[in-house]
Protein backbone atom coordinates (compact mmCIF):
# COMPACT_ATOMS: atom_id res chain seq x y z
CA UNK A 1 0.00 0.00 0.00
CA UNK A 2 1.52 3.12 -1.08
CA UNK A 3 0.20 6.47 -0.37
CA UNK A 4 1.12 9.37 -2.47
CA UNK A 5 2.16 12.16 -0.30
CA UNK A 6 2.03 15.76 -1.34
CA UNK A 7 5.21 17.78 -1.11
CA UNK A 8 5.47 19.58 2.16
CA UNK A 9 4.02 23.04 2.01
CA UNK A 10 5.69 26.04 3.56
CA UNK A 11 3.96 27.98 6.25
CA UNK A 12 2.05 30.92 4.80
CA UNK A 13 3.71 34.34 5.15
CA UNK A 14 6.92 32.96 6.64
CA UNK A 15 9.26 33.20 3.61
CA UNK A 16 7.71 35.98 1.54
CA UNK A 17 6.29 35.66 -1.92
CA UNK A 18 7.72 33.06 -4.25
CA UNK A 19 10.24 34.51 -6.73
CA UNK A 20 9.31 35.01 -10.34
CA UNK A 21 11.27 33.43 -13.10
CA UNK A 22 14.41 35.36 -14.10
CA UNK A 23 14.01 38.09 -16.72
CA UNK A 24 17.37 37.91 -18.38
CA UNK A 25 16.01 39.44 -21.56
CA UNK A 26 15.83 42.78 -19.74
CA UNK A 27 19.52 42.62 -18.93
CA UNK A 28 20.30 41.86 -22.55
CA UNK A 29 18.06 44.68 -23.74
CA UNK A 30 19.76 47.15 -21.39
CA UNK A 31 23.16 45.96 -22.55
CA UNK A 32 22.22 46.38 -26.22
CA UNK A 33 20.86 49.89 -25.59
CA UNK A 34 24.02 50.83 -23.64
CA UNK A 35 26.29 49.59 -26.44
CA UNK A 36 24.24 51.45 -29.07
CA UNK A 37 24.32 54.73 -27.10
CA UNK A 38 28.04 54.34 -26.45
CA UNK A 39 28.68 53.71 -30.15
CA UNK A 40 26.67 56.79 -31.14
CA UNK A 41 28.56 58.99 -28.66
CA UNK A 42 31.89 57.64 -29.92
CA UNK A 43 30.93 58.29 -33.57
CA UNK A 44 29.79 61.86 -32.87
CA UNK A 45 32.98 62.49 -30.90
CA UNK A 46 35.09 61.17 -33.76
CA UNK A 47 33.31 63.42 -36.27
CA UNK A 48 33.67 66.51 -34.09
CA UNK A 49 37.09 65.93 -32.57
CA UNK A 50 38.82 63.86 -35.24
CA UNK A 51 41.23 65.16 -37.83
CA UNK A 52 39.84 68.06 -39.85
CA UNK A 53 39.52 67.45 -43.61
CA UNK A 54 40.95 70.92 -44.40
CA UNK A 55 43.42 72.90 -42.30
CA UNK A 56 45.57 75.97 -42.77
CA UNK A 57 48.74 77.07 -41.08
CA UNK A 58 49.92 80.66 -40.89
CA UNK A 59 53.35 80.89 -42.50
CA UNK A 60 54.04 84.63 -42.44
CA UNK A 61 52.32 87.86 -41.56
CA UNK A 62 53.37 91.44 -42.19
CA UNK A 63 51.89 94.70 -40.98
CA UNK A 64 50.69 97.09 -43.66
CA UNK A 65 49.91 100.80 -43.38
CA UNK A 66 46.35 101.73 -42.40
CA UNK A 67 45.75 99.05 -39.74
CA UNK A 68 45.98 96.12 -42.12
CA UNK A 69 48.02 92.95 -42.22
CA UNK A 70 48.94 90.52 -44.98
CA UNK A 71 48.85 86.85 -44.02
CA UNK A 72 50.24 83.86 -45.93
CA UNK A 73 48.68 80.45 -45.38
CA UNK A 74 49.71 76.90 -46.24
CA UNK A 75 46.57 74.84 -46.85
CA UNK A 76 46.40 71.08 -46.36
CA UNK A 77 43.28 69.12 -47.34
CA UNK A 78 42.15 65.61 -48.03
CA UNK A 79 40.40 66.58 -51.31
CA UNK A 80 42.60 69.03 -53.24
CA UNK A 81 40.00 69.43 -56.01
CA UNK A 82 37.41 71.01 -53.69
CA UNK A 83 37.34 74.73 -52.90
CA UNK A 84 37.39 75.78 -49.28
CA UNK A 85 37.20 78.77 -46.99
CA UNK A 86 39.36 79.76 -44.03
CA UNK A 87 38.71 82.41 -41.41
CA UNK A 88 41.79 84.52 -40.71
CA UNK A 89 41.88 87.05 -37.88
CA UNK A 90 44.21 89.71 -36.56
CA UNK A 91 44.85 90.60 -32.93
CA UNK A 92 45.83 93.88 -31.32
CA UNK A 93 48.41 94.46 -28.57
CA UNK A 94 45.94 93.36 -25.84
CA UNK A 95 45.31 90.05 -27.62
CA UNK A 96 41.75 90.91 -28.56
CA UNK A 97 40.50 90.12 -32.05
CA UNK A 98 40.67 93.33 -34.06
CA UNK A 99 40.00 92.06 -37.59
CA UNK A 100 38.54 89.03 -39.32
CA UNK A 101 38.18 87.87 -42.89
CA UNK A 102 36.91 84.82 -44.73
CA UNK A 103 39.46 83.76 -47.33
CA UNK A 104 38.44 81.73 -50.38
CA UNK A 105 40.75 78.77 -51.02
CA UNK A 106 40.60 77.81 -54.71
CA UNK A 107 40.84 74.16 -55.77
CA UNK A 108 44.38 72.78 -55.98
CA UNK A 109 45.82 75.83 -54.13
CA UNK A 110 48.29 75.07 -51.35
CA UNK A 111 49.46 78.62 -50.55
CA UNK A 112 47.17 81.65 -50.22
CA UNK A 113 47.87 85.28 -49.31
CA UNK A 114 45.20 87.53 -47.81
CA UNK A 115 44.97 91.10 -46.52
CA UNK A 116 43.00 91.52 -43.31
CA UNK A 117 41.84 94.98 -42.22
CA UNK A 118 41.80 95.76 -38.51
CA UNK A 119 40.05 98.31 -36.30
CA UNK A 120 43.23 98.81 -34.28
CA UNK A 121 46.92 98.35 -34.99
CA UNK A 122 47.38 94.60 -35.51
CA UNK A 123 50.37 92.84 -34.00
CA UNK A 124 49.71 89.23 -35.00
CA UNK A 125 47.44 87.09 -37.14
CA UNK A 126 46.17 83.53 -36.92
CA UNK A 127 43.85 81.06 -38.61
CA UNK A 128 40.57 80.56 -36.76
CA UNK A 129 39.41 77.57 -38.81
CA UNK A 130 38.72 76.15 -42.27
CA UNK A 131 35.83 74.37 -43.97
CA UNK A 132 34.62 73.03 -47.29
CA UNK A 133 31.30 74.87 -46.78
CA UNK A 134 32.02 77.88 -48.98
CA UNK A 135 29.37 80.61 -48.72
CA UNK A 136 27.71 81.47 -52.01
CA UNK A 137 28.82 85.12 -51.86
CA UNK A 138 32.43 83.98 -51.56
CA UNK A 139 32.52 81.27 -54.24
CA UNK A 140 34.01 82.05 -57.60
CA UNK A 141 32.16 80.02 -60.18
Amino acid sequence: MSTASAPPSLPAGRYGRPQRPSRRWRRWAYAVVAVAVGGAVAWIGYLNLGAAPITAERVTFQELPGNAMTVSLNVTRDEPGRPGVCIVRTRDISGAESGRREVYIPPEATRVDAVVRSIDQPVTADVYGCSYDVPEYLSRS
